[in-house]
């Protein structure tokens, strides 16, 4: 009896060191513990911020142009003092005493005197110093009559009543004469194999400097 008192206390001792392991089911033995264990949870990431507009954005301007305010004007003078390019996508209102230029009856311009309906506004304007052809808008408009009218506006564009254009502004634009001599190179070997087309190629960037917001003009 005194032989199994000393193991019995040995045992006990062994327990309560945690040097002697205790018997686990054959079942829970071979099961797996599921999940992440505990404290491997994933911390949360910081935020990204962006605190300056990259170059090549494209933001979006809701533009109201005042009654008896030249449309055309107020785009250059919009671009040219935000320093900022201007695509217009669209617009509504109504203009008058419209100068246009009209490439179907030989480049001939015409004043249009009366209220027009803008049907289509479309056209790009750029802050100067700009390369020539680039800068112009093209307007179509409906008479009262119902009669359509349209070509690229060269002179004043009379708003009768608030006109809202949309339009895209940026900061820098690529300008480029096509073909580029490598494209060139492969559409004059494709056409004639003894024929060689040689062209200088011009790349310009043009760059403007941060605007932020809309404004009305």
């Amino acid at each position: 009896m005194a032989g199994a008192d000393r193991v019995n206390n040995q045992n006990q001792e062994l327990v309560a060191t945690g040097k002697l392991c205790k018997a686990v089911p054959v079942g829970e033995s071979m099961r797996r513990q599921r999940g992440r264990p505990a404290g491997s949870k994933n911390k949360p990431k910081p935020p990204i911020i962006i605190a300056r507009d990259s170059a090549n954005v494209l933001k979006a301007h809701a533009m109201e142009v005042s009654s008896g305010c030249d449309v055309n004007e107020s785009l250059l003078s919009f671009a040219r003092r935000k320093q900022r390019g201007i695509s217009v996508l669209s617009a509504t209102g109504c203009v008058t005493n419209v100068t246009l230029r009209q490439p179907a009856s030989s480049g001939s311009i015409v004043t249009l005197h009366g209220r027009f309906e803008i049907l289509s506004l479309l056209g790009s304007i750029l802050p100067p110093p700009a390369p020539p052809g680039v800068t112009g808008l093209t307007i179509y408009l409906a008479g009262a009559g119902g009669q359509v009218v349209g070509g690229c506006v060269v002179g004043t564009l009379i708003a009768s009543g608030p006109v809202v254009i949309m339009a895209a502004t940026f900061l820098n634009a690529t300008f480029d004469r096509l073909p580029l001599h490598d494209d060139q190179q492969v559409i004059s070997a494709g056409a004639n194999n003894h024929q060689q087309y040689h062209h200088q190629n011009n790349h310009q960037n043009i760059d403007v400097s941060t605007c932020t917001g809309c404004r009305r003009i």
